[in-house]
C-alpha cells in the first residue's frame, strides 16, 4: 500500500462517474486484502446509502456531524474488508450538520483502515472544499467531455485553496478513437493521467444489478481498467488470482452491492464533435484560472 491513506475522489461536474470510481476502487482494494472505508462526503446530495443497500433512515454521517452519534454508529460492514459511512439524504439531515466535524471523523477512520475513500460532492461549497484539504491525495474524475474538463479546473483551484494536493486525473467513458489524446488532456490540465476507464455497457448493467462493476462483470474492459487504476494508485496487487478463477483482479471474495447513479447517466454523445472541442475548452479554462 502506498503511503497515502485518505483519498478524496472529486469532480467539478456531476454525472462523470465519481461515485462509481469510489466504489470500484474501494472494492478492488478490499479484494486485495486492504481494510477499506468508503465515506459519502457529499453532504448536500448524498446518495451512497441507496447504492450499497443501506437504509438512508439509519444512523448516518449526518448524525455524527450533528454530534448525535458516534462514527462507529454510522459505520456499516458491507463485506469482507470493506465498510461504508453513508450520509443522510434529507434536507433536515443536511441542515443540522457541522461539516467542520468531518476532520475528526477522517482522523478516526484513518487510524482504523488501510484506505479511506471520500466521495466528495461536485460544485463549489464549504462541504465540498473541506474534504479536499483533509485527504492525503485528491483524485480528479472527469469525462473527456469539454464541459467536464473545464469544470475540472475548478476542482484544482478549490484543492489548492484548501491546502490539498491533487495526485492525478482519471478519465471515464473514454473511447478508442479520439481526435485529442487523453494524455494531452491531462497535460493541459497539468496533471498526471492516472488511468482511463473505457465506455462499457457493463457499467450501466452493474447499476441495475446493484453490484460494483468489478464484481458484476469482472472480465469487462472497464473492470480491468479499474483494477489497473487501483494497482497503480495504491501500489497493491489486484491483478492476479481472481476468485472466479480468472487471471486478473483481486484476491478477496466479499464485495458490497454498490455502484453509482453517475454511471447510469446517458452516455450517448457525439464523440467526434466532443473531442474537437476539448483543446479549446481546456485553453479557455486555463486562461480563467
Amino acid at each position: 500500500m502506498s503511503y497515502e491513506t485518505v483519498y478524496a475522489i472529486a469532480s467539478g461536474k456531476g454525472g462523470v462517474g465519481k461515485t462509481t470510481t469510489t466504489v470500484n476502487l474501494g472494492t478492488a482494494l478490499a479484494q486485495a486484502g486492504e481494510r477499506v472505508a468508503i465515506v459519502d462526503a457529499d453532504l448536500g446530495m448524498a446518495n451512497l446509502a441507496g447504492f450499497v443497500g443501506l437504509n438512508p433512515d439509519s444512523t448516518t454521517l449526518s448524525d455524527v456531524l450533528a454530534e448525535s452519534a458516534s462514527v462507529d454508529d454510522a459505520t456499516y460492514r458491507l463485506a469482507e474488508n470493506i465498510v461504508a459511512v453513508p450520509s443522510g439524504t434529507s434536507l433536515d439531515d443536511y441542515a443540522e450538520t457541522a461539516p467542520e466535524q468531518l476532520r475528526d471523523v477522517v482522523d478516526e477512520l484513518r487510524s482504523q483502515y488501510d484506505a479511506v475513500l471520500l466521495d466528495v460532492g461536485a460544485g463549489v461549497s464549504h462541504e465540498t472544499v473541506l474534504p479536499l484539504g483533509l485527504a492525503d491525495a485528491v483524485v480528479v474524475v472527469s469525462t473527456p467531455e469539454p464541459a467536464a474538463v473545464h469544470d475540472s479546473t475548478k476542482t484544482l483551484e478549490l484543492t489548492e485553496r484548501a491546502g490539498g494536493e491533487v495526485t492525478g486525473l482519471v478519465l471515464t467513458r473514454t473511447r478508442p478513437e479520439t481526435d485529442v489524446s487523453y494524455e494531452e488532456i491531462a497535460d493541459q490540465l497539468g496533471l498526471p493521467l492516472l488511468g482511463t476507464i473505457p465506455e462499457d455497457p457493463a457499467a450501466r448493467e452493474s447499476v441495475y444489478a446493484g453490484t460494483p462493476l468489478v464484481v458484476h462483470a469482472p472480465d469487462s474492459p472497464a473492470s480491468a481498467a479499474y483494477r489497473q487504476l487501483t494497482a497503480d494508485l495504491a501500489g497493491v496487487d489486484v491483478l492476479n488470482d481472481r476468485p472466479d478463477g480468472g487471471s486478473e483482479s483481486g484476491s478477496g471474495s466479499g464485495t458490497p452491492p454498490a455502484d453509482d447513479s453517475d454511471a447510469s447517466a446517458d452516455a450517448t454523445r457525439d464523440s467526434e464533435a466532443q473531442q474537437d472541442d476539448v483543446s479549446s475548452a481546456i485553453t479557455e479554462a486555463e486562461a480563467e484560472r
